[in-house]
């Protein structure tokens, strides 16, 4: 089967490691406006060819646009325009409803596939891909009425050779749920990095006294803004819906301290240590 990978970074640069070593894709197209990205793929043997998105699209079975969702979303109609009845699209942007409602009038909607794949690093670009990111991971499937049963069915496939967990939901379950446990999760580290480098000037000292706590917490403060500022933008309310929560329950926290209130600490930790029996 010949795809197409739109962004050899490292999703859709691990999407096609995986895929190929799968022999699921016996030829990879690439395409990339960042040039340095597509000779690195290249080089790498992530892609085959370096193309032009128009010959890309016209000589594959199967696209998948991998590249931040305002971009996704602005690329996605156009690509719809390219394909033909036995072609499939699909993407792996970790929002959804904005993408769908951008081609839900399209003719050709049924050959799009919204998918998600649920994982990541604070990483990028095709050096970072690594074949055997997504094995036992949940990927999530959107909105699935809309699609026709052989794209759906192929998408399924890529799935099962990313050795994935489907999942599915619609498109606006999706984003709320991504905020809760992934976008939330990166503005309070975006959030805590900031106070950490507002309070110590001397970065030495950071350094030299971060534990693997504190580093770890941090990581995804080293997500890339052209990845993440698309990514709040499209799921703000939602967003902005997990924030207001989370200030809630840093007051408390902050209340419980001012106030000397250690019984209210003791029982605020003690809830939160319920999310050891969700997360083993």
């Amino acid at each position: 089967m010949k795809i197409t990978i739109i962004g050899v970074g490292l999703i859709g640069g691990s999407m096609a490691m995986k895929l190929r070593e799968q022999h699921f894709a016996d030829y990879v197209f690439g395409v990339d406006l960042n040039e340095n990205h597509l000779l690195e793929a290249k080089e790498l043997g992530i892609i085959d060819e370096i193309s032009t998105l128009e010959n890309a699209v016209k000589n594959s079975d199967l696209i998948i646009i991998a590249i931040p969702v305002d971009a996704a979303r602005k690329i996605l109609p156009t690509v719809l325009d390219l394909v033909n009845e036995n072609q499939t699209v699909m993407d792996a942007g970790s929002t959804k409803l904005g993408i769908v409602n951008a081609v839900k009038n399209h003719q050709k909607r049924n050959r799009y596939v919204a998918f998600h794949p649920m994982w990541g690093t604070e990483n990028s670009g095709p050096k970072s891909a690594v074949s055997e990111s997504f094995s036992g991971r949940a990927a999530v499937i959107c909105d699935q009425k809309d699609s026709a049963e052989d794209a759906l069915s192929l998408v399924k496939k890529v799935a099962e050779n990313l050795e994935m967990n489907l999942i599915y939901m619609n498109a606006d379950e999706h984003d709320v749920h991504t905020a809760y446990i992934s976008h939330i999760s990166h503005i309070t580290s975006y959030a805590l990095a900031n106070t950490v480098l507002e309070k110590e000037r001397e970065e030495d000292t950071i350094f030299q006294l971060a534990s693997s706590g504190f580093s770890s917490t941090v990581r995804l403060a080293k997500s890339h803004p052209e990845m993440w500022v698309p990514i709040f933008k499209q799921n703000k309310e939602n967003v902005l819906d997990v924030l207001n929560e989370h200030i809630s329950q840093l007051r408390k926290f902050k209340a419980a301290l001012e106030k000397e209130n250690y019984e209210l600490l003791e029982e605020l930790i003690k809830n939160a240590n319920r999310i050891r029996g969700i997360l083993k």
